[in-house]
């Protein structure tokens, strides 16, 4: 099944073996509501790392049955965000989700050396699949949040999460845009040379798994018109599934300009490390990060 909107994760996770999530430092309303939420749809099933009074005492409030997660009393919120990665190192878990914990916190117990989640050499990103009401399909994008400047070799491994994004949706063979401000390419816009390494590099097996094309501008990769007038065939061009972006900022600016502008809605995740990473934001809706948890659940192994 190719999952085609975001609530179809829903569907395909009800009828599927139950992930365990574990919330670090999950002493906060929205964290607790969110992970209800998923458990109460049949999504997954939850661990709540943090201060067991406090967490308690926000289930009474929000009149939630605290006998729905599993527990686990850490009331410092550094040593909150390690347990919640040592459960997932000793199997209890198989995705992670930041509570109260501060992302600077949060993300040096994933980067921990000694006890995190990183394999050596493995490069960290973000992933986010957005559904846009003017566009025909889901568009799976990065990075948009962690890479500021991403060189070749962080390029392939985002284009690899992307592309193994896209399969956990359903989608076989996912057509990749490695997006720069033209099609033409230019000695002297590195982002226009990476891109057409990137895409030699799909054409001789070194990336796997998609149609890789680049670079493209942005109108070209999802605009067939824009294609048909340019001049630029292939499968990839006015159809793309997967947006491989030069810089944080043009990933950002876009991401942004989904859901303020375009009122698209999504979910998004971390990845790179042993397991998917749910990253919400307080200001994000409940839905966004029903949609992060869920996509961070399909992702799971």
């Amino acid at each position: 099944m190719i999952i085609s909107r975001l609530d179809q994760m829903f569907d395909v996770l009800k009828s599927s073996p139950k992930k365990r999530l574990v919330c670090a430092y999950a002493n906060d309303d929205h964290s607790i509501s969110a992970v209800s939420q998923a458990i109460d749809m049949g999504l997954l099933e939850g661990t709540l790392v943090g201060d067991e009074k406090q967490i308690l005492k926000v289930c009474e409030h929000l009149g939630v049955d605290a006998g729905k997660f599993t527990i686990v009393h850490e009331a410092d919120e550094m040593k909150a965000a390690v347990k919640a990665v040592d459960l997932i190192n000793e199997g209890k878990g198989n995705l992670l989700m930041k509570g109260l914990v501060s992302t600077d916190k949060y993300m040096r117990a994933i980067l921990d050396k000694e006890r995190g989640l990183m394999n050596k050499g493995a490069v960290l990103s973000h992933v986010t699949v957005m559904e846009n009401p003017n566009y025909h399909k889901l568009l799976i994008v990065g990075d948009v949040a962690i890479l500021p400047a991403p060189e070749l070799p962080e390029k392939m491994a985002i284009a690899n999460y992307l592309i193994n994004t896209a399969h956990a949706l359903g989608i076989e063979k996912p057509k990749l845009a490695v997006i720069a401000a033209s099609e033409q390419v230019s000695a002297k816009m590195q982002a226009s040379v990476d891109a057409a390494l990137l895409s030699k590099m799909a054409d001789r097996g070194q990336i796997k798994g998609a149609y890789v094309d680049g670079p493209m501008a942005l109108d070209v990769a999802i605009d067939k018109e824009s294609a048909e007038i340019k001049k630029v065939g292939g499968p990839v061009a006015g159809d793309a599934d997967c947006l491989l972006f030069p810089n944080i900022e043009a990933g950002n600016v876009f991401y942004k300009m989904n859901t303020k502008l375009a009122k698209g809605e999504q979910g998004a995740f971390v990845v790179g490390a042993r397991v998917p990473a749910v990253l919400s934001s307080r200001g994000d809706s409940t839905l966004t990060k029903l949609y992060s948890i869920a996509l961070a659940a399909l992702t799971a192994r």
